[in-house]
């Protein structure tokens, strides 16, 4: 295996997630509530293990709560009316950012 090669998790704990979108465990349990698309798998001690899929989830959901400033019912209704719109918008604006970053590190270096 290389050492470049990222190592993926199947599952990741809500401490984990938690980091990852910079938000209190308290959040991410509160929307797991609020959204049904949020369905993380539970071990027997009852603890939360988010897949790949329910990251993606959490990324449109944050996307639209905290970055677009929807209310919760707004959000559940975009992600009802037209969920791939969503998801197309939320990998453009990770595009545009990598670009972004790329061309920021590009002017440091001239």
């Amino acid at each position: 295996m290389k050492a470049d090669h990222k190592i993926e998790k199947v599952y990741y704990s809500i401490g984990e997630v938690a980091e990852l979108f910079e938000v209190n465990q308290s959040l991410i349990r509160f929307w797991e509530k609020e959204f049904d698309i949020l369905k993380p798998q539970k071990n027997k001690k009852g603890n939360r293990l988010f897949t790949k899929s329910d990251l993606e989830n959490l990324k449109l959901i944050y996307h639209l709560v905290r970055e677009r400033g929807y209310t919760l019912q707004g959000a559940r209704e975009k992600l009802k009316q037209n969920r791939e719109n969503v998801v197309n918008s939320v990998q453009m604006i990770s595009s545009l950012n990598k670009v972004k970053e790329f061309l920021l590190e590009l002017k440091k270096e001239l």
